[in-house]
């Protein structure tokens, strides 16, 4: 969410900002409702005055027992009245506009983001260890998964349709491990503090974090009760994100306070409404999901430091997982629409032969806070500013499960589970069918 004051004060720049989004300019727009409601605003400040300026005539006129202008005057003032309810109408629509026109710009990147069209502008910024040598074939998850019998995408099909899954004995396990593995991690180590969130919220919590109003279609929406007439509408997560950072919305922090870092090992659930013909095989696009997220809240001077220790954090799970992977500055054109910079982390999945997507970790300065009026006041300052919010997956959980099975397949189709894994498996070391 931009402040129009701010590109009424440095149009120009706001302009060349979306032009690296690939969208045309939109201040002279933006500006032309703001100077509409503007106007608006003054002449209704012109009629409250005069309608004060008219009620003490009144009184004047009624001292003076002169009726005829008195009656006058209230002739006016009631004319007065219906037009600033008329304008007051005006202002709100006004308003309406305005507000919704900057809530579906997208933030602006940061200097140092590549500009380009789609994921073929992004740099790799660094690379991590190597692809395992194997002997052998390497098989993909689905195949390893079905084969061992703990992966059961035709039953989960016939409960809640396509992209859903049923993991089952050491599979299920080891996807929970992971996922207690990295909230451990990130606690006890890293310094966030783990969070149990609601996996339903509001809309002003999807605007909040600005998946409202542009990426309604992504998302699933419940109700209470059998019909949707009047009911209260709430949102299954897309991510963790959502609560974690609606935490301090309309809200005023001490500078003491920051960073606040939190974590949480959720479900999340997305539509995948855009991803249609695309990775229909396995795991790796669901309408259901585990994700452990990472989100901090900071000072405008410390998000860029943040933003590099998030990352950090995040790789540090593959580091100990011994996967290989790449980290990628995605650019303009395929970074989220909240962020100001994204590095994604892509791990090796031989299976695949590829490097996919596990992590996002985004910066995305002031965007949410200003959507979410959170705040914070610097210390000996009277006057707030906006915190700066990130956040990143550390990691994605069902992904992490994929790479795990992947890179640690053996010939025989059996999986070996990671050292830093078997405390939370009991003690297994190879996951193999029953029997």
């Amino acid at each position: 969410m931009f402040d129009i004051k701010a590109i009424r004060e440095d149009a120009q720049a706001f302009d060349a900002g979306l032009a690296k989004r690939g969208l045309e300019p939109l201040s002279a727009r933006l500006i032309e409702i703001d100077e509409r409601r503007r106007a608006i605003i003054t002449s209704l400040q012109e009629l409250q005055q005069r309608r004060n300026d008219a009620s003490k005539q009144i009184g004047q006129a009624k001292a003076k027992k002169d009726e005829a202008l008195a009656q006058s005057l209230m002739d006016e003032v009631a004319g007065i009245k219906n037009a600033i309810q008329e304008g007051e109408e005006k202002e709100r629509a006004v308003n309406a506009e305005l507000d919704a026109a900057l809530a579906s710009i997208p933030n602006i990147p940061q200097d140092d983001v590549p500009v380009g069209p789609d994921e073929s502008a992004n740099v790799v910024r660094h690379t991590h260890g190597a692809a395992r040598s194997m002997n052998f074939a390497a098989k993909e998850h689905f195949e390893l998964g079905e084969a061992l019998g703990f992966m059961d995408f035709e039953t989960a099909a016939k409960m809640s349709g396509a992209r859903f899954t049923v993991l089952k004995g050491p599979l299920a396990r080891l996807e929970r491990a992971i996922g207690n593995f990295m909230v451990d991690l990130h606690t006890s180590e890293f310094g966030y503090e783990e969070v149990m969130p609601p996996l339903m919220v509001r809309d002003d919590a999807m605007f909040g974090t600005a998946q409202l109003p542009k990426f309604a279609d992504d998302q699933f929406a419940t109700f209470k009760g059998q019909s949707r007439d009047d009911q209260e509408k709430y949102w299954l997560i897309p991510t963790a994100e959502v609560p974690l950072t609606n935490l301090v919305r309309e809200s005023i922090l001490t500078e003491e306070e920051l960073p606040k870092r939190f974590t949480a090992y959720t479900a999340c659930f997305r539509a995948e409404a855009g991803a249609a013909g695309r990775d229909t095989r396995g795991m790796i696009r669901q309408h259901q999901f585990s994700k452990v997220e990472l989100v901090s809240i900071t000072t405008p001077e410390n998000s860029g430091e943040e933003h590099e220790r998030m990352l950090a954090c995040a790789e540090e799970v593959l580091k100990r997982l011994d996967l290989h992977y790449r980290v990628m500055v995605l650019s303009t054109g395929d970074m989220g629409f909240a962020s100001r910079k994204t590095y994604d982390i892509e791990v090796w999945l031989p299976g695949q032969n590829a490097f996919r997507e596990i992590s996002s970790c985004s910066v995305c300065g002031d965007f949410q806070a200003r959507r979410m009026n959170a705040r914070y006041r610097p210390k000996g300052e009277k006057s707030t500013r906006f915190v700066h919010t990130l956040n990143g997956s550390g990691l994605a959980v069902g992904r992490t499960l994929i790479a795990v099975m992947e890179n640690y397949q053996q010939e025989d189709g059996t999986i070996a589970v990671p050292d830093v894994l078997k405390p939370y498996m009991g003690g297994l070391e190879v996951i193999a069918p029953h029997g």
